[in-house]
């Protein structure tokens, strides 16, 4: 229905209201008293469903009534005495102090579901551009992106680094373009852009790093700039990942530890923005029901859950790769160890079914139980965590020539082949696992890491849509070895 018909149909519906109400009870013999409770009702309904004005407009309409049906001398538009005026005054007081009360209440409500809107909207975009590892397919989703979340008219993103433009529309103007290429630059940080158009730099830390536009006129400032956060960190974050992967190919030691460090260092901030946006609506926002504040403290605790065990993970990488880490060998049977790893991931384990199977005789191995505990513990929960509830995860060991070898099978979906090269690397997670949990990416690079300092290895076979077993094996000796490198 269009605007003006919707506008016409509020106000015949509330004549109508208030002509309805006030003949039912006036048919009843109602007294003034009471009839003047019923038409406060009305008006404070009509201010909580239509706002001030039409409420106004109802309470002018509510004392006409009250005062032709139910004030001496009745039926007529004239006050008999003082009581009467003051009965009238009593009731246009309180229909207007109710009215603003109610209308302020209906604006506060708004208000609190624009910003829970938000907070979903901008936790939804922070998830879809963690999909993307490539710079190149988060540059040209990106435009298109937003404006469907947040269903603007038209998006466009100028990238300085490679001095490219992105819309989703087909024809981007050149006074556009010329526009944001000076904002990327820093000459015009104003938000004022020909055609129409909203724009702001894209910032990291104080550089630069593109200028984002936007046709539409219900964005926020407030909004506007979690975007603009957003997007200039996951823009860096994927560059950066593409720049790890050359400087990796080109084997640059010092440039490629830079670059994890860059790495890591936009992985942390990606679960901040999610807190700081979802914190700031706690603190600031004004009527949030209790479901809203339910959810916005479910983001904070789950995404400091993720901040939590990422930097925890960097660490370990980091004892593991600075060579801090030692293995101590110590007899173990085996049958011991994978008990124990089973009770230390009893959470992620809880809704499926795990199998052990160890070959007999259980002769106690020389192994670290803390080390190959940690590698038990990664493959347990990667398994738990994209596997369905109620499937089957089986974990073994056997004696294979002079090694013991450990199996953790599972019935998941299996790794996409594209995936397969690269799951032991840091940081790399597989597009089709980001939205099935909350994992780091660093996992199985730790997991390699600590079989190699044990003088073993890890391997893996994986079936799309069947399930992977990841096998890893230690040296089978007979006397406590004495040659173990410490790290890898």
């Amino acid at each position: 229905m269009p605007a003006h018909l919707r506008r016409a149909a509020n106000w015949l519906g509330a004549s109508l209201a208030v002509g309805l109400t006030a003949a039912i009870l006036d048919f009843l013999g109602a007294r003034a008293t009471t009839a003047g409770m019923v038409f406060l009702v009305l008006v404070v309904w009509m201010a909580t469903q239509a706002g001030v004005i039409l409420s106004f407009y109802t309470a002018l309409l509510c004392a006409v009534c009250f005062d032709f049906f139910f004030l001496p001398p009745v039926h007529t538009l004239t006050l008999a005495g003082p009581q009467e005026w003051v009965a009238m005054f009593t009731f246009v007081a309180g229909s207007y102090v109710a009215g603003r009360v109610a209308e302020r209440a209906r604006r506060q409500a708004e208000t609190a579901e624009r910003r829970r809107e938000d907070v979903e909207r901008l936790y939804t975009l922070s998830k879809e551009m963690l999909l993307y590892e490539d710079a190149a397919g988060l540059m040209n989703e990106l435009p298109r992106m937003i404006q469907r979340i947040f269903s603007l008219e038209a998006v466009m993103l100028y990238v300085r680094e490679q001095d490219q433009f992105f819309s989703s529309t087909s024809d981007l103007p050149m006074s556009i373009q010329a526009s944001l290429s000076s904002m990327a630059q820093g000459q015009h940080p104003t938000q004022s852009v020909p055609g129409e158009i909203t724009a702001m730099p894209l910032m990291q830390g104080i550089r630069p790093v593109g200028a984002l536009g936007w046709r539409s006129t219900t964005l926020t400032r407030e909004v506007a700039a979690a975007i603009g956060a957003q997007v200039a960190i996951a823009l860096a974050r994927a560059l950066a990942i593409e720049a790890s992967a050359r400087l990796e190919a080109l084997r640059e030691g010092e440039r490629l530890r830079s670059a994890l460090i860059d790495s890591l260092t936009h992985e942390l901030r990606t679960p901040l923005t999610s807190i700081r946006a979802a914190a700031t609506t706690l603190t600031q926002g004004q009527g949030l029901d209790e479901a809203s504040r339910q959810d916005l403290a479910a983001i904070v605790d789950e995404e400091s859950a993720r901040l939590d065990a990422l930097i925890g993970e960097a660490v370990e990488m980091a004892e593991l790769d600075a060579h801090v880490v030692k293995v101590h060998a110590v007899p173990q049977h085996t049958r011991e160890l994978l008990t124990h790893a089973i009770e230390r991931s009893q959470a992620a384990l809880e809704h499926h079914n795990v199998v052990v199977t160890v070959e007999e005789p259980d002769t106690a191995a020389w192994l670290d139980p803390q080390l190959l505990g940690r590698v038990l513990r990664h493959l347990l929960e990667n398994a738990a965590r994209y596997c369905p509830p109620g499937t089957r995860i089986a974990l073994r060991s056997r004696h294979e020539a002079d090694r013991l070898v450990f199996e953790v099978e599972d019935n998941g979906p299996g790794i996409d082949p594209v995936d397969l090269p690269l799951i032991f690397e840091k940081f790399y997670r597989g597009k089709k696992s980001v939205g099935k949990g909350k994992g780091t990416g660093m996992g199985l690079a730790i997991s390699r890491a600590i079989m190699t300092a044990h003088g073993g290895g890890i391997d893996f076979t994986s079936i799309l849509g069947q399930g992977s077993t990841f096998r890893f094996w230690v040296p089978l000796v007979e006397r406590q070895p004495r040659n173990l490198p410490e790290s890898a």
